[in-house]
């Protein structure tokens, strides 16, 4: 699945004119980085990343080269641990014999639909109900895709369950909750590619709270500060930072070790690892207009800059909702705000960054409202796999042999 030149002009035209242009700066900066031999890292949030088929197009970027760390979400996490997007039927639960009290609003219980194999495998270390499938399989609903596991039955249940025992064994070995679980999950997926390639791969402390027991078995694998202190080492490494509609960044780009925003002064004082935003690129990808207007505000005359100076109220002198992670985005001499749809700028920032630099992709995201759009997602769902339990435990026993030889 790759783009062509009409595909890139169709999917170019959904954008205007000054967000192409700046497209077009972030890939000379992507290519300019990368051709100095610089890393790039990603900043995702969960929700249309995994819907657009972004995560997946990231973890291809990330086997090409391109990208060479990622921070995420727990909820992305749990999603690719089920295959990043999967096909339920959703029924009335209380039809099916589920307990009301079970049941989210609306009333609606999902099957996964999986493959024999897959079901197999959970049947191996988890009770299910088969009593329950064969009545969801019977009953009457509806079948769409969505991001995977979650509230689907068995799979969400199974992954819920699954990551308790993988906390436990990244404590034991001394590794994140991610690295463990990536090395059972599909190479497709970012925390696959993560495991495969010895690429970083973690969620943001902001963005714990998302997959249920997953994220907070994720928050339980290492402590908050170490958390912080890897975070700080991936994007200290990386010359261009790209946030792909995610919020809560300040927190992640100039967080607790971040010196060029002054919030990691202290720690560098008493002699904890530190990091400077100078001299790096932020390129921001998000639909909030107010983004660019505090942007413009900033290029014009310094206004953000000057209201942190003399302690005036942001939200109130730019008449937007302020968001916390514009202060530092716009103060920032090397930022990029693309405001537009990440369904459309991923993949025109990856066929550009690809061709230039000459590293084929070996998957391409479209938007998702598109025919290829839907054919990516019926992709996802067909090919991308959810993690195994044996594989991951295979996975842990080679690293260990490799770490007595």
């Amino acid at each position: 699945m790759m783009l062509d030149g009409k595909d890139v002009e169709v999917i170019a035209s959904r954008l205007d004119e000054a967000t192409r242009e700046r497209v077009a700066a972030a890939v000379d900066r992507i290519v300019a980085a990368k051709d100095r031999g610089g890393r790039v890292a990603v900043v995702t949030g969960s929700g249309p990343n995994v819907h657009e088929g972004v995560t997946t197009l990231i973890a291809a970027m990330m086997r090409a080269g391109i990208v060479d760390g990622v921070s995420t979400s727990s909820a992305v996490v749990a999603h690719e641990m089920g295959g990043t997007l999967d096909k339920v039927k959703r029924c009335q639960g209380a039809a099916v014999g589920v307990a009301e009290r079970f049941l989210p609003r609306g009333g609606e219980f999902e099957l996964t639909l999986m493959d024999d194999a897959t079901l197999d495998e959970i049947r191996q270390h988890m009770p299910v109900d088969m009593s329950l499938i064969s009545r969801l399989k019977q009953a009457e609903g509806r079948t769409i895709i969505k991001a995977a596991g979650n509230l689907g039955y068995p799979m969400g249940l199974w992954l819920e369950l699954l990551s308790q025992e993988i906390m436990v064994l990244a404590r034991g070995h001394g590794m994140s909750f991610e690295e463990v679980a990536g090395l059972g999950a599909d190479p497709r997926t970012m925390i696959g590619a993560g495991a495969a390639l010895g690429l970083p791969v973690l969620v943001t402390i902001p963005q714990l709270v998302g997959g249920g027991a997953v994220g907070l078995n994720i928050g339980d694998s290492i402590s908050l500060r170490e958390r912080a202190t890897r975070l700080a080492r991936m994007l200290s490494d990386a010359e261009v930072i790209i946030e792909s509609a995610v919020a809560l960044t300040q927190e992640i780009h100039d967080g607790p070790f971040e010196r060029y925003t002054g919030h990691g002064m202290w720690s560098a004082w008493m002699g904890h690892f530190t990091y400077s935003l100078e001299g790096k690129t932020l390129v921001r990808i998000d639909l909030d207009p107010a983004l660019e207007k505090v942007y413009q505000a900033e290029r014009a005359g310094g206004a953000v800059q000057q209201a942190i100076a003399e302690g005036l109220p942001k939200t109130k002198l730019f008449q937007v909702p302020f968001r916390m992670e514009m202060s530092g985005f716009a103060r920032h001499e090397g930022s990029i705000p693309i405001i537009g749809d990440i369904g459309a700028v991923w993949p025109l920032i990856a066929v550009g960054v690809a061709q230039r630099l000459g590293r084929p992709i070996d998957f391409m995201s479209y938007p998702q409202d598109t025919d290829k759009g839907r054919e990516m997602r019926e992709f996802i769902v067909r090919e991308v796999r959810p993690m195994s339990r044996t594989k991951m435990i295979a996975g842990l026993h080679t690293l260990i042999t490799k770490q007595k030889e």
